[in-house]
């Protein structure tokens, strides 16, 4: 059954509420870079009739009596069990740049740090520093930044996304830096050697600590290189027929490489989806998007269930912002939607979130939140406890003052919906 709406009373009191034990130990993020439209995904909006659905009028049941969801996602309405949707997602901010900082990283802009991302906050307190084996970095991005803004922060580079570029739907998939078609083992390794007889620098000021920190990374990398963990990064090992499961498209193999990277112990990755915003054109796009989206994202979850690795696992749905629940058909938008940030949604599924749930409400056209807000902070936050990561920790930073993890929750964290 959907979870009630809170007061504001009870929100203040979820707040205060204590911290809960880890039961997570990865998450998966899809970030939908751009803002999908919250009315036409999760949070369907058919009364007010075509200037605010669309076509889209015919929002569909889930297998959660009470929830529906787009016409758009069939298979995901089979799996609403699986995850809980936040439909009082909030923060104002309608630039692209701003409000990708505030989602990400639970803080508001401007205060003279830049603080890192929920995935750099994972990496320094799930990472080497705390037992982290692989030779994979702990924080991946599949395929490329986000972009947006350092996501490291004043963490520093240590704590940055390894980003693998490349195509994971294209055989070989060719992760940037490791793997180079055409290029075996053997010739790579001459490769390196010859380097070295001629890097005459690296040896004679190797005690410099900037030479030393270059010496050191390089090692790091071609330990990755050489390592037999490379091998996640092989889709040829699944089969087609689970590859076909998640879809043969970009998104479809990222979620299926997500899902491998689990297996092995990565605590962060992040699939960054972009294509969704959406300003012309809207229908056309999400006609073709959303499917896909559909189908891979469904499969994850259940795959991710099957393998026993659902309730160990977040996943994360959402991006910056909404979009405009109005939509824009005169020229030259064309039945376009620009960015919104007073109101939007977000998933969260595994890992100790509860599946079945609808936390808050917007209003009967999707543009104010209308009961339980939740802001950046207050998600974040509720991930972080679940991975085990103190919202209120302190960070290190370039300044020497007490800085916390994340921003003190606003709306309320997510203890409702936690188990």
């Amino acid at each position: 059954m959907a979870a009630p709406a809170q007061t504001g009373a009870q929100a203040a009191a979820t707040a205060a509420a204590p911290k809960i034990t880890a039961k997570a130990n990865s998450v998966i993020q899809i970030w939908l870079w751009g803002g999908p439209s919250h009315v036409d995904t999760f949070d369907p909006k058919p009364g007010p009739g075509r200037d605010y659905c669309g076509p889209l009028d015919s929002p569909i049941d889930t297998n959660v009596p009470g929830v529906q969801i787009s016409q758009l996602l069939p298979r995901l309405a089979e799996q609403a069990d699986k995850y809980s949707i936040i439909r009082g997602m909030t923060h104002g901010i309608n630039g692209h740049e701003t409000a990708a900082y505030r989602v990400q990283t639970g803080h508001e802009p401007g205060h003279g740090l830049v603080y890192p991302g929920i995935g750099a906050i994972a990496a320094l307190f799930k990472g080497y520093d705390h037992g982290y084996k692989s030779s994979i970095p702990p924080y991946v991005v599949l395929t490329t930044p986000q972009g947006r803004f350092s996501e490291s922060g004043f963490l520093g580079p240590k704590y940055r996304p390894f980003a693998t570029g490349g195509d994971p739907n294209r055989d070989p998939f060719l992760v940037e830096g490791f793997v180079v078609q055409g290029i075996s083992s053997e010739r790579r390794e001459r490769r390196r050697q010859l380097l070295a007889s001629v890097d005459t620098l690296a040896h004679a000021a190797a005690t410099v600590p900037i030479v030393a920190e270059t010496n050191q990374a390089d090692e790091n990398a071609y330990a990755l290189i050489n390592s037999e963990e490379l091998k996640v990064f092989d889709l040829t090992t699944e089969g087609d027929a689970m590859r076909e499961q998640y879809g043969r498209n970009r998104f479809g193999q990222s979620c299926l490489m997500a899902r491998r990277l689990v297996e092995i112990g990565v605590p962060y990755i992040t699939i960054n989806y972009g294509g969704w915003d959406t300003h012309k054109r809207h229908f056309e796009t999400i006609g073709r998007m959303q499917p896909e989206m559909d189908r891979a994202m469904a499969t994850l979850l259940v795959d991710l269930e099957n393998r026993g690795l659902l309730e160990s696992t977040i996943v994360w749905w959402g991006g910056e912002f909404g979009r405009t629940p109005r939509v824009q058909w005169e020229p030259p938008w064309n039945g376009g939607r620009n960015h919104f940030g007073p109101a939007f949604c977000t998933v969260l599924a595994g890992g100790g979130f509860k599946g079945g749930c609808v936390v808050g409400a917007t209003n009967a056209t999707g543009e104010q939140v209308a009961e339980r807000p939740t802001y950046p902070e207050d998600a974040l936050g509720s991930i972080l406890m679940l991975l085990g990561i103190d919202p209120d920790a302190k960070m290190p930073n370039p300044e020497g003052i007490d800085v916390p993890v994340m921003a003190p929750p606003k709306g309320g964290r997510l203890t409702e919906i936690m188990v």
